[in-house]
C-alpha cells in the first residue's frame, strides 16, 4: 500500500508549488501597474519591507498551490486527470504516447481572440483609467511577466483542485468512472468558478454592477472551457500552454497592437 507522503502525486504538486510561488513573485509588477499604491500599502499594514510582502506572499501562495495540486491530482488519479509529462520526468515514467503543443498554443490564442471579439461586441468588463498605459512597451513587458500566473497558479486552482473536485463529486453518482457528461460539467463549473474568481480584482477597479459581474464571468468562462478541456484530454502541462498563450494575447499583444 502506498502511504500519503509517498503517493504518486506528492513530488509533482511540490514542483507545482514551487513553479506557483516563483509565478506568484513575477505577477507583481503588473498588478503594481494596474494599482501603484497596492505594495505600499500592504507593507505599512503589515509592517513588513516590501520585498518582505512579497516574499511571503509569494512563498504563502506556494504552499497553498501544494496543497490543492497534491489533494486535486489525488482526487483525479482515478479519472485521467493530471500531469503526466511533469510525472514522466519526476517518476521516469514513459511519456504519454502522443501531445499536442501546438494544437494546445493555438487553442488558447484562439480563446483569447474570442474573449477579445466578444469585448468588440459586448464591452469591455471594465471601463477604467488603467486603459491608459497599457499601451506602452513596459506595460505590456508586465504582462509578460504575469502570464505564468495564470498559466500556474490559476490551472492549478481552477482545473486541478476545483475541477478535478467537480469530477470527483459526480463520479460517484456513476460509479466513479469519467462519464464524457459527467467531465463536460465539471469542465463547465470549473469555468464558471474561475470567471467568478477574478471578480475581487475587478471590484478594486470599478464598482461590480450587475454588467460587470456578467461580463468578468462570462468571458473567462469562455477561456476556462477551452483550458478545461485540454486538461481532460491531454493533460495539465497542455492546459497552462494554453493559459499562457491566452495571457500572452490579452496581456502582451493586445496592449501593444491597441
Amino acid at each position: 500500500m502506498t502511504s500519503p507522503i509517498s503517493s504518486p502525486q506528492l513530488r509533482i504538486a511540490i514542483v507545482l508549488g514551487i513553479a506557483a510561488a516563483i509565478a506568484t513573485a513575477l505577477l507583481f509588477p503588473y498588478v503594481l501597474a494596474l494599482k501603484p499604491g497596492a505594495l505600499a500599502l500592504a507593507s505599512a499594514s503589515m509592517r513588513m519591507p516590501a520585498w518582505a510582502v512579497i516574499a511571503a506572499q509569494s512563498l504563502g501562495n506556494g504552499v497553498v498551490c501544494f496543497l490543492l495540486a497534491w489533494a486535486g491530482l489525488k482526487l483525479g488519479a482515478s479519472l485521467g486527470l493530471g500531469a503526466p509529462w511533469i510525472g514522466a520526468v519526476l517518476y521516469r515514467r514513459a511519456r504519454p504516447a502522443s501531445s499536442a503543443w501546438l494544437q494546445a498554443g493555438l487553442l488558447g490564442a484562439g480563446a483569447a481572440l474570442a474573449v477579445l471579439g466578444a469585448i468588440a461586441v459586448f464591452g469591455a468588463p471594465i471601463e477604467d483609467v488603467a486603459r491608459k498605459p497599457q499601451a506602452t512597451i513596459g506595460f505590456a513587458l508586465k504582462g509578460l511577466l504575469a502570464s505564468p500566473y495564470g498559466a500556474i497558479v490559476e490551472e492549478i486552482e481552477l482545473r486541478v483542485f476545483v475541477m478535478g473536485l467537480f469530477a470527483w463529486l459526480l463520479s460517484r453518482f456513476t460509479g466513479k468512472r469519467a462519464k464524457p457528461w459527467l467531465m463536460v460539467i465539471a469542465i463547465v463549473l470549473a469555468a464558471l468558478v474561475f470567471g467568478a474568481g477574478h471578480l475581487p480584482m475587478a471590484a478594486q477597479l470599478a464598482p461590480l454592477t450587475f454588467g460587470v459581474v456578467a461580463r468578468v464571468i462570462a468571458y473567462n468562462a469562455l477561456a476556462g472551457i477551452a483550458f478545461g478541456w485540454l486538461y481532460w484530454k491531454r493533460g495539465l502541462e497542455h492546459a497552462m500552454l494554453a493559459h499562457f498563450c491566452a495571457d500572452l494575447v490579452l496581456h502582451v499583444a493586445s496592449p501593444l497592437l491597441a
